[in-house]
């Protein structure tokens, strides 16, 4: 030992170790049911905002390269070969390349709803391919998907083809209103009504 050593100890005797009381646990354990029962209320508080009710959640991933398509029952396989080539005019596009989830989430919601106020059946969503994220790709490609078909207002969508963005664009094939499907009973009826 070095005298400084010695020098420490002797000022060190008598000093006692401060009494420190028992540390109280404020943290409760919270229940599966309790935490899903507050996300369920955030996500509902959520939708009583805006009206959106797509979720913003993980959800089942695809490719950036996979071909997709979706119909309802009752869409007749004619009219969804059409979508699928790409037969019907495009009415309107909506462009989600560097968008947020939670930004695209909105535009989306926003965008089939003022199509079918404006009584727009065809429409073309293009999300891009996500395939230069390579940590996580097609991110956004997987929510659009999910998400139209929650959408009731959407009846069948396909994958673009080529010359309208591939892989990295949707066809939409939207509920007709009321309207057209007057249009469409008088222009076919022949004379019938």
């Amino acid at each position: 030992m070095t005298d400084e050593d010695e020098l420490f100890l002797q000022e060190m005797q008598g000093v006692k170790k401060l009494q420190t009381p028992e540390r109280i646990q404020l943290r409760r354990e919270q229940s599966a049911a309790n935490t899903a029962a507050r996300r369920t209320a955030a996500v509902s508080s959520e939708t009583l905002k805006d009206g959106n009710h797509l979720r913003a959640s993980d959800v089942p991933r695809v490719g950036p390269h996979d071909v997709l398509g979706f119909k309802r029952p009752g869409i007749q396989d004619g009219v969804f070969r059409k979508l699928r080539l790409g037969k019907y005019e495009i009415e309107a596009r909506l462009d989600l390349h560097r968008r947020t989830i939670e930004e695209a989430r909105r535009e989306v919601y926003r965008f089939i709803n003022d199509c079918i106020s404006n009584d727009l059946r065809s429409v073309h969503i293009m999300p891009g391919k996500g395939d230069r994220n390579e940590g996580d790709p097609a991110v956004l490609k997987s929510y659009l998907v999910f998400w139209l078909e929650e959408l009731e207002d959407v009846q069948a969508f396909h994958t673009a083809q080529t010359h309208h963005g591939g892989a990295g664009a949707f066809y939409v094939l939207l509920r007709k209103s009321e309207r057209k499907k007057q249009q469409a009973r008088e222009q076919f009826s022949k004379g019938r009504i």
